[in-house]
């Protein structure tokens, strides 16, 4: 009868799991890794700018921009919605990546701004595209809804059981702002980006390592108070002005700050990497002073962290992706690049992804 002690020390030298952690996706790797195979963005073509607001509200360009680091974000006109945008970032990634929309065995949408409560605008986008042989949902994590995407697509390509996801993020936040508010009306914009993940057996590249986290005890220091079953819409509803966003801006900030910087700690831990090795950190563009509080706090150079708020605001679950775009097609990150997305959002929930373009 073989020694059990030799076995179990073989079975131990072939087999080690690696230790759990809270929200750290730890699947087996069963060969498949989700690799980026095209993006895409949108934004409305209205530009309003800080100069505009300074004529609607108490506000002026020299205020914002200190406190903020926009100069100018994009508007949907009163007809557009969110597939819209949506549609048109999906198609630029789907033909980048070459890939026809009936090849998609997945679509997710990360958004708080969808057209209606129901159908999912996934659905929407999915009859829109014509990819009729693909599966379609919203995910709402607030601004860190593309990463949630991301690491939700990334799930299925590991195990098999798609090897096509189109993960988008869109917001249209415009609708949902109260243009009476300075605190916030400053800050929010629209548009929308995309990004086609397919199945590869080169386990060297791809989405490495993710991170998800959320603490719901913060939600109402960004909500919108009306408009589901809590408070249905109403006229006191709507005289209230429930119906738009409310944010508590101190406390988000610094939850902001901690819980990036916690990512992107967790995410060089998991693949055993140094800031150093990292080419880009692509943040939420919430407001520049939290990212440079948050490469403050890393220790790292804001020469590696890509910035574009001053061009398009806070497009919530948009914004990561939108980067990545502008990082990719403008030369910041080539192919076999290791770049970190990180973003925080409502609910409040944070997060990461850690990939090898």
């Amino acid at each position: 009868m073989p020694d059990i002690i030799n076995i179990v020390n073989y079975l131990n030298s072939i087999w080690k799991p690696q230790e759990q952690q809270g929200g750290e996706n730890r699947l087996p790797n069963i060969g498949y890794s989700a690799v980026i195979a095209g993006t895409g963005f949108d934004v409305p073509e209205r530009v309003l700018t800080n100069e505009d607001l300074e004529k609607i509200l108490d506000t002026s360009d020299e205020w914002i921009t200190e406190r903020t680091g926009m100069k100018e974000r994009r508007i949907a006109a009163p007809t557009e919605a969110a597939s819209d945008f949506a549609c048109r970032a999906a198609q630029r990634a789907l033909e980048e990546a070459g890939v026809p929309a009936e090849e998609l065995d997945l679509i997710i949408v990360a958004t708080v701004t969808g057209d209606m409560p129901f159908p999912s605008t996934a659905c929407i986008v999915q009859d829109r595209l014509g990819a009729r042989n693909a599966a379609a949902m919203d995910l709402g994590a607030g601004c860190s809804g593309f990463i949630y995407g991301l690491t939700t697509a990334r799930q299925f390509i590991a195990t098999g059981t798609y090897r096509t996801i189109l993960v988008i993020g869109v917001e249209v936040l415009s609708k949902i702002t109260d243009w009476t508010d300075r605190s916030t009306a400053v800050l929010l914009a629209d548009g929308a980006g995309a990004v086609v993940l397919r199945a590869d057996q080169n386990q060297g590249r791809g989405i490495i390592a993710t991170y998800l986290a959320a603490d719901g005890s913060h939600g109402n220091d960004l909500y919108m108070p009306a408009g589901g079953s809590r408070i249905p819409a109403s006229i006191e509803s709507v005289q209230q002005r429930l119906h738009y966003l409310k944010m508590n801006g101190s406390a988000i900030f610094k939850i902001a700050v901690r819980s990036m910087a916690d990512v992107v700690k967790r995410l060089l831990d998991q693949a055993r990497l140094r800031a150093e090795d990292i080419k880009l950190v692509i943040p939420h563009q919430a407001n520049l002073r939290i990212i440079e509080a948050m490469a403050k706090l890393l220790n790292f150079p804001m020469e590696r962290v890509f910035v574009n708020i001053q061009k398009y605001a806070n497009t919530s679950s948009a914004s990561t992706i939108i980067a990545l775009d502008e990082a990719r097609k403008s030369g910041r990150v080539r192919q076999n690049d290791l770049i970190i997305m990180v973003a925080f959002g409502a609910g409040l929930t944070w997060g990461g992804v850690l990939i090898r373009l």
